[in-house]
């Protein structure tokens, strides 16, 4: 059973649908205590970086349940493009702090390097460092990408693959129980579909 938390800023449907198409069993929480008794999490977001946190923060007790689930409980937790992000310490788009589960930083893409902001559509990744998150997935793999910031983790060891759209950034974030990735599993065709398949199997 996959958790997936709604904090108000995801896209809940279009996930729960995908791990259907997989015969994964998913329920929708949104509660602290929903959130201990957790086997698996996914941290769905889309929008700011700071509006998300809030949301995160506003909830009594949900932000601690959090810290003690990843931290305490070792629940296996996937952050899923801007819920990526909010598992690093901090982002150029606003001044709230991350989840600091994974030390780095999210930056704003350069518009004067021509390249167009937001990156969004298909891409794809080099793999940096094998996990079983990745299992079956090459550096020919192609994932569907939609952000206007990238994330870059402090310790190159975090990163499981890297991307380039006029930098290159780490699309693919671990560290022990927690995992990122900046792209949309659930919008990646059969790429994605695997990836949630391993999530599930981990």
């Amino acid at each position: 059973m996959i958790s997936i938390l709604d904090y108000g800023v995801g896209n809940i449907g279009s996930l729960v649908n995908m791990l259907k198409r997989l015969d994964v069993e998913s329920n929708v929480i949104s509660e602290p205590n929903q959130v201990r008794n957790s086997s698996k999490l996914i941290l769905p977001g889309v929008g700011s970086f700071d509006h998300a946190m809030r949301r995160l923060n506003s909830v009594s007790g949900l932000r601690q349940a959090l810290d003690e689930v990843v931290n305490q409980q070792q629940t296996p937790l996937l952050g899923i493009c801007l819920g990526m992000q909010l598992l690093l310490s901090k982002s150029e788009e606003g001044l709230e702090s991350g989840l600091d589960w994974i030390k780095g930083t999210v930056n704003k893409f350069d518009v004067s390097s021509g390249i167009k902001v937001p990156h969004m559509g298909w891409n794809h990744g080099v793999i940096r460092k094998p996990n079983a998150l990745l299992a079956g997935i090459s550096d020919k793999s192609r994932f569907y990408f939609a952000h206007s910031y990238f994330a870059k983790t402090l310790d190159s060891s975090n990163s499981l693959m890297s991307t380039f759209h006029g930098v290159e950034f780490d699309s693919v974030i671990n560290t022990k129980n927690v995992y990122g990735v900046q792209f949309h599993p659930e919008k990646s065709l059969s790429f994605g579909m695997r990836i949630l398949r391993n999530f599930s199997e981990l």
